[in-house]
C-alpha cells in the first residue's frame, strides 16, 4: 500500500480551527483518551512512520512541528489545525514520514494490566460494561491460573465477583472468544497502538500491522 505526501504547503491563510501554542507547550498523546481528537484534534499527537511507512511513535504536537520544520520529516497527512504566529498559519501535521530509514532493536511485547485493558477495548468480556472495569483471571489464580494473554481478560467488578474463584464454564458465563496474545509487536507502545488505530485519520497507515488486535 503506497501512501502520498499531500501538496499542500506548510504555510496558509485559513478561517479553520487556530491554536496560539506556547513556546514551551508540549502535548503528551499518553494522557489522551482515543475518542478526545474528535473534539481536540491537538491533543491525538502526531503519527510519526519510519522511510518504509511502519509506525514508529506518536509524538507531541510541538515535536511534529519541529520534526516538519527542520525537514527531518515529509508530511503525509495535515490536520484541521492551524498554529497561528506572529507573521503566519502554519498547518499542523497529523501524519509525519522519516527522511531517512531509522533502524530500532525488535520491540518486546509487555504485558501489563494497561495492556489486557487496551486488547478488550476498555469493555468487559462477560457483559461489555465499560464501566468499574479490572482484570481476571479466566482460569482461577489460586488454582494454578497463571498471569498469562492467554488467562487474563478485561472484567468488571460485578462480573469479577459473581464469578469469584469459579472458572467461566463452571458459573455459566461465556467468553465472547478465548484471550489471547498479539500477534504484532508494535514499536508504539502496546496501548498507545491500539488507541492510535482507533484514529479515523491514521487508519490506512496502522491497519495493515493491526489486524486482528480490535475485538
Amino acid at each position: 500500500m503506497k501512501h502520498h505526501a499531500q501538496n499542500s504547503p506548510h504555510t496558509k491563510k485559513t478561517r479553520s480551527k487556530v491554536l496560539a501554542l506556547p513556546r514551551d507547550a508540549e502535548i503528551d498523546p499518553r494522557d489522551a483518551p482515543a475518542s478526545c481528537a474528535a473534539t481536540d484534534p491537538t491533543r491525538a499527537g502526531v503519527l510519526v512512520l519510519n522511510h518504509n511507512f511502519e509506525p514508529l511513535n506518536v509524538c507531541g504536537l510541538k515535536r511534529g512541528l519541529i520534526l516538519m520544520l527542520m525537514n527531518k520529516a515529509e508530511v503525509i497527512r495535515f490536520s484541521e489545525v492551524v498554529i497561528h504566529s506572529v507573521d503566519e498559519e502554519i498547518y499542523a501535521p497529523s501524519v509525519l514520514r522519516l527522511n531517512q530509514m531509522v533502524k530500532r532493536p525488535t520491540p518486546r511485547l509487555r504485558m501489563s494490566r494497561r495492556s489486557v485493558l487496551a486488547r478488550d477495548d476498555h469493555t468487559c468480556q462477560y457483559c461489555g460494561s465499560k464501566s468499574n472495569l479490572t482484570i481476571d483471571h479466566v482460569f482461577p489464580r489460586h488454582r494454578g491460573g497463571e498471569n498469562t494473554w492467554e488467562n487474563l481478560v478485561c472484567c468488571c467488578l460485578r462480573c469479577n465477583n459473581k464469578k469469584g474463584d469459579k472458572t467461566p464454564q463452571e458459573i455459566g458465563m461465556r467468553l465472547p472468544h478465548l484471550p489471547r496474545r498479539p500477534n504484532y509487536i508494535p514499536y508504539i507502545s502496546f496501548p498507545r497502538f491500539i488507541s492510535a488505530l482507533r484514529q479515523p485519520e491514521w487508519r490506512e497507515f496502522l491497519e495493515m500491522y493491526g489486524k486482528g488486535l480490535e475485538r
